[in-house]
């Protein structure tokens, strides 16, 4: 089996998945293309310093095996487990939409992942009726209808709302996504609550066990919230609210978004007032989100994302064009964010040739992937040669 088709990795594979994603530079989208181009997780990581040097780093570190080791020791531990982008088990909402994460860890009952999911997320300093409401929808859309039965209720165990979309849906079914490791209960206040989601739903992580969260993690956690969900609904935000990046990722990977107004004057609205001026379907009540979600009995799961593994050869790299694309792509790329169709056009390269340069100087620290397939530089990045 190589390491694109649907089954089960074996267990050196997976090892291979683990140190490739927590190497260097190396983030989802890149992952995806490394194993285009070399077919295996393996044979990247034998690449990836020589691809890191074309790309100006002097040196480059790939994830220690001794770490590798730690790490699903310590899954092991606790009872996790890691599900790979191509097994059965990985939710196929999440499968379908870009930086969809390689691996992630999961604890608790893994079977919630083939159920199909709304998120329900909010303000952390809800207001008593917005946790009421929180509770009394996650469990009214967990006991479904309208065609969407069974509906799993996902969120991010954030104090506040978060947490009363959980309560409501601990009969029915939820999913607690984290922004550290799986094994890292953030805020400490809801430990009670972790585990009982560990024992009655399912808990999953993206970064390494014993990872504190911190602020950049969290828009992390949010695309993977989003992802897994076929709809996002917004209860309380003010407007600088997270919530609102979660909306904005769900709208960029095709999922619905839905909004419950509130009152003019709170700041706690402000941001799900404005959701609803921009279109978000105005919720009242689970059967708002039910009739959208319901729509002839079938839940989308949103664009297709899908890599076209093997359709690139490192062994057909021309070094001729590799060398003239390495000069001429750097001259096109800066710092405001460009599109990878729009720099293939606007260069005489192959396809193959572009995304080769884009992986060195990515590997390098050199280049920074945003969402929408847009690639900009990074200026002045300490690694840089001179």
């Amino acid at each position: 089996m190589n390491d694109t088709s649907i089954s089960a990795l074996s267990a050196t594979q997976r090892r291979d998945w683990l140190r490739l994603i927590r190497s260097e530079n190396v983030g989802t989208v890149t992952f995806f293309r490394l194993l285009e181009r070399f077919g295996s997780a393996r044979a990247a990581l034998d690449a990836l310093p020589d691809l890191a040097r074309q790309g100006g780093r002097r040196s480059y570190k790939i994830y220690p095996e001794s770490k590798v080791d730690d790490e699903l020791a310590h899954l092991d531990r606790i009872g996790a487990r890691l599900i790979a982008w191509c097994e059965p088990d990985y939710p196929e909402a999440l499968r379908a939409v870009e930086g969809g994460p390689p691996l992630f860890s999961a604890l608790g009952n893994t079977h919630l992942l083939a159920r199909p999911s709304v998120a329900i997320v909010g303000a952390r300093n809800a207001s008593a009726n917005g946790l009421s409401f929180a509770r009394k929808l996650s469990a009214e859309l967990g006991r479904g209808g309208f065609g969407c039965n069974n509906l799993v209720v996902t969120s991010g165990l954030a104090r506040g709302l978060d947490a009363a979309a959980h309560h409501g849906a601990l009969e029915t079914g939820t999913i607690a996504v984290l922004g550290g490791g799986v094994d890292v209960v953030y805020p400490k206040e809801n430990d009670r609550l972790y585990d009982e989601v560990v024992e009655r739903g399912l808990v999953i992580a993206e970064m390494a066990v014993g990872t504190k969260p911190a602020a950049r993690l969290f828009p992390i956690r949010n695309r993977l919230i989003s992802g897994l969900s076929r709809g996002v609904v917004v209860v309380e935000a003010s407007p600088r609210s997270g919530s609102l990046i979660t909306a904005r990722l769900a709208l960029e990977q095709g999922r619905e978004v839905f909004a419950v107004p509130g009152a003019p004057g709170d700041p706690r609205t402000r941001g799900t007032n404005g959701l609803i001026r921009e279109g978000a379907t105005l919720t009242e009540s689970a059967a708002d989100v039910l009739r959208v979600l319901g729509e002839a009995g079938t839940l989308s799961s949103g664009p297709q994302f899908n890599f076209d593994f093997g359709a690139l050869n490192a062994s057909k790299d021309n070094p001729d064009e590799l060398d003239l694309a390495r000069s001429q792509i750097k001259e096109l790329l800066g710092n405001s964010p460009v599109a990878v169709d729009e720099l293939v056009r606007n260069c005489q390269f192959s396809i193959a040739a572009v995304s080769a340069v884009l992986l060195e100087l990515e590997l390098a620290g050199r280049l920074e992937r945003q969402p929408g397939n847009r690639v900009c530089l990074i200026i002045d990045h300490d690694e840089m040669s001179v």
